[in-house]
């Protein structure tokens, strides 16, 4: 992050301790409130999903959570995925004759409405006359948005190449691992059954989505900016572009730059600089301390370092044995 963002950076943390009296505590509490219902409701979508790729399993619902909020924790901390590696493991140590490549394919079913919602709130974002249109990213003061709005040949770039690689990749593991696939199709189940879809996933995952969208609510009342169903889509639509270029821990700087942009007309700059750093700290401590309970109190273990080297230990055992089959 160059010395810009940083000092951008410290400057809204400046504003957030400056404003901190002014807090409304109460619509505070009622956000993370809101905020852990959310996680709990995604829990249990990811735990019927799970259900349905092996049902002949005994596995229980609080380890699907704990995983589920250990790596909702670490993702504020590091960025780049590195928390979908504690995810798996936690998850796929949970399940008896489990594999990794059908329990992240049961873990990114939930991607598929999650899209669905993006979608529909980046749509309704745009509309509202105060989101920044893609062209006008480069002028925000968030590097690692700006930088790919700047360079749009070297970012259409990266994304062909990504994409080459990954069809080269899955060429070459159904050629190599026909087994790689059925394990990969068993995480995808309950796509096949489109009523218990439905019934045992979105249903959860509007729910979700509707407890997430009232913490943002509380979130905007705690930092008097101004709660109601149009910022609290605004916020979420923030959330929205920070994730797709998550070179920083919980997508910070973009979110803050964005913030900033987006409500500079519902209140000055330095209380929406104090609710864009305000509601980044709260969120990401709340989930930080409910994932290191749920690694100690379910997993017995004492640290985010640890679950990702023995997932990584784990994947390599488990591929090195495959390879040698």
């Amino acid at each position: 992050m160059p010395l810009a963002d940083l000092h951008s950076f410290f400057h809204s943390v400046d504003q957030f301790f400056s404003n901190l009296a002014a807090v409304n505590w109460g619509s505070l509490l009622l956000a993370l409130l809101f905020f852990s219902g959310y996680l709990v409701l995604r829990s249990r979508g990811i735990f019927n999903i799970l259900q349905a790729a092996y049902p002949h399993e005994r596995f229980r619902w609080r380890e699907i959570w704990g995983a589920y909020v250990a790596a909702a924790g670490f993702k504020n901390v590091v960025p780049a995925g590195g928390a979908n590696v504690i995810q798996i493991f936690l998850t796929k140590t949970s399940i008896n004759r489990s594999s990794f490549p059908a329990v992240t394919a049961a873990i990114s079913v939930g991607a598929i409405f999650d899209t669905f919602m993006s979608v529909v709130i980046m749509l309704f974002a745009f509309t509202q006359g105060v989101f920044p249109k893609p062209p006008d990213f480069s002028k925000l003061g968030a590097f690692d948005l700006s930088y790919f709005a700047q360079h749009i040949h070297f970012t259409l770039f990266l994304l062909t190449m990504l994409g080459v690689l990954a069809v080269v990749a899955f060429a070459l593991l159904s050629a190599r691992v026909r087994a790689f696939w059925a394990r990969v199709r068993q995480g995808f189940t309950i796509l096949r059954d489109r009523r218990r879809y439905l019934r045992e996933v979105c249903s959860w995952q509007a729910a979700a989505w509707v407890c997430r969208l009232t913490a943002f609510f509380f979130m905007l009342e705690a930092f008097h900016i101004g709660g109601s169903v149009r910022n609290a889509l605004l916020v979420q639509g923030v959330q929205v572009v920070s994730t797709i270029v998550p070179l920083t821990p919980g997508g910070a700087g973009v979110q803050q730059a964005l913030l900033v942009t987006v409500f500079a007309g519902a209140a000055s700059s330095s209380r929406v600089a104090a609710y864009s750093v305000g509601q980044q700290i709260a969120l990401a401590a709340f989930a930080l301390a409910l994932g290191f309970i749920a690694l100690v109190a379910i997993f017995h273990v004492r640290s985010f370092k640890e679950v990702i080297r023995r997932g990584r230990e784990q994947r390599a055992a488990e591929e090195a044995a495959a390879a040698a089959g």
